[in-house]
């Protein structure tokens, strides 16, 4: 269903609105959509360079009942900033401001559409750091990582980006603005919004501006490289480390077929092998804590184990960092069916990874796993011929499969990628029709229109005049 965003011309300058097909197109997809299954283009693009310009198209849009999908960089994987349902694409990009650095408070203000990477540079100087970055950070945006929770290599030791987060000024969908959270370090005054927004996806409201903690860059980087004789000695190892207390900010799994997949897509010449790569971050003291993790390894049986300073660091985390693009470039007549994202305890990590081979190869499918081994977050692949029906439903069920497990073991169906659109079946089944139902409550409650990101995270069966409604029971 189309709709009339014509209006649009009348609330923002020229140049802040979009109507070709080109622009519109390109916010039907991200990195997780595929041209075949992405969700329907914009009938407009915005974009706002302020929050009194978000505040001004969403309250035009909550009149007109007109869909907005909060899109920034894109780089999202489970379609989370695309349209289900047409209406506005809100491209927050251009409020890229980095608006105050205070480093006596370890604190930085900054738009949503500041890159990760700019939130480093406007800092360096003061010897400071973002520590939460996930491994899009140079590419994916504040706002985007707030929308979607998100993590990467360093949660081992740093936590997500939600940990890191003090204020938000924040929009409604019925273009209200509202501040949550505090610049203090901690306050106990009232529901908690800011971190009900964080996760939320662009359902809830639109993010302005967020206040960011900081961390002091540590004087001591060292980063290393693990080969196991097996996988289950690998993820034993890593178990091992984590319930021992190592200090480490970094620790990566590699699983054998990745690594092969890694060989043959940058030329590289590692054994073919399960591998971790770690990084410790310290002040004083590296070196015990790095002999300290080789005694570790070595009662797992590691087979190698090499270290490298500041200037070897990027060549020993380049099999890690290009996996992603290894394991979809491995095969040309082979797909990816879906990014899986799952996270388990960290005791249950060699359980589901074996869960995971051993599904792969009862059907004869290829199913390497990689991902932040320290909290048990675990990227797999499941591929296969996207031209053979009948193996690509093998290799959805596999997928599916592996979720299930994941959850069955306590964790969860996506550890930082978010629901999107491809993780909608699962939100039930992880929580319980009681905790959604209160989660469709409090979407209703901040978009009571359901305007802002229809069709994401619930999954919805009702739909009316072609745009997704919540299905809740009507007020007396």
């Amino acid at each position: 269903m189309s709709h009339d965003c014509g209006f649009l011309t009348d609330l923002l300058d020229d140049g802040q609105v979009a109507f070709t097909d080109a622009t519109r197109e390109s916010h039907a997809v991200d990195w997780g959509t595929r041209e075949s299954d992405h969700a329907t283009a914009p009938d407009a693009v915005a974009f706002p360079e302020s929050t009194a310009d978000v505040a001004t198209v969403l309250a035009a849009a909550h009149e007109r009942e007109v869909p907005v999908t909060p899109y920034a960089a894109g780089t999202s994987m489970e379609g989370n900033a695309v349209p289900s349902f047409a209406g506005i694409s809100l491209d927050l990009t251009r409020m890229d401001t980095v608006h105050e650095v205070r480093p006596a408070d370890l604190q930085i203000d900054v738009g949503p559409g500041v890159l990760g990477s700019a939130v480093n540079e406007a800092v360096a100087d003061d010897g400071l750091f973002f520590p939460p970055l996930p491994s899009s950070g140079d590419l994916s945006t504040v706002g985007g990582m707030i929308a979607n929770d998100a993590s990467g290599m360093q949660t081992v030791k740093y936590g997500e980006v939600s940990d890191w987060l003090l204020e938000v000024e924040a929009v409604t969908a019925t273009g209200e603005v509202f501040t949550a959270g505090s610049k203090a370090k901690k306050t106990s005054a009232g529901y908690n919004l800011a971190d009900l927004l964080v996760g939320s996806e662009g359902t809830l409201a639109v993010v302005t501006r967020a206040t960011l903690e900081l961390a002091g860059r540590p004087a001591q980087i060292r980063g290393g490289r693990a080969v196991f004789p097996s996988l289950d000695a690998a993820t034993d190892a890593v178990a091992d480390a984590i319930q021992s207390g190592l200090d480490v900010a970094r620790i990566e799994l590699v699983d054998e077929t990745a690594t092969a997949m890694a060989n043959a897509y940058q030329g590289l010449d590692l054994p073919d092998s399960a591998m971790l790569f770690v990084e410790f971050h310290a002040n004083h003291g590296i070196d015990e804590e790095i002999a300290f993790c080789r005694s570790l390894f070595e009662s797992h049986g590691v087979d190698q184990f090499d270290t490298a300073g500041d200037e070897e660091m990027d060549a020993l985390w380049e099999a890690r960092e290009e996996m992603a693009f290894a394991v979809s470039s491995y095969d040309p007549d082979l797909s990816p069916v879906h990014p899986g994202d799952i996270t388990v305890p960290v005791s249950k990590l060699g359980k589901i990874i074996r869960y995971a081979k051993q599904r792969g190869a009862d059907e004869s499918l290829l199913v390497p796993c990689f991902g932040h081994a320290g909290d048990g977050n675990v990227h797999y692949s499941v591929l296969a011929d996207p031209d053979d029906p009948e193996q690509s439903a093998v290799a959805e069920t596999v997928y599916s499969d592996i979720v299930a497990r994941a959850i069955e073991m306590g964790g969860t169906a996506t550890g930082e990628h978010g629901v999107g659109l491809g993780k909608r079946e699962y939100l039930e089944r992880e929580h319980g029709a009681v905790a959604v139902q209160l989660m469709r409550q409090v979407k209703r409650a901040f978009d009571p229109s359901d305007i802002l990101n229809p069709g994401k995270l619930f999954p919805e069966t009702s739909k009316e005049g072609g745009r997704v409604t919540l299905d809740l029971p009507t007020e007396d």
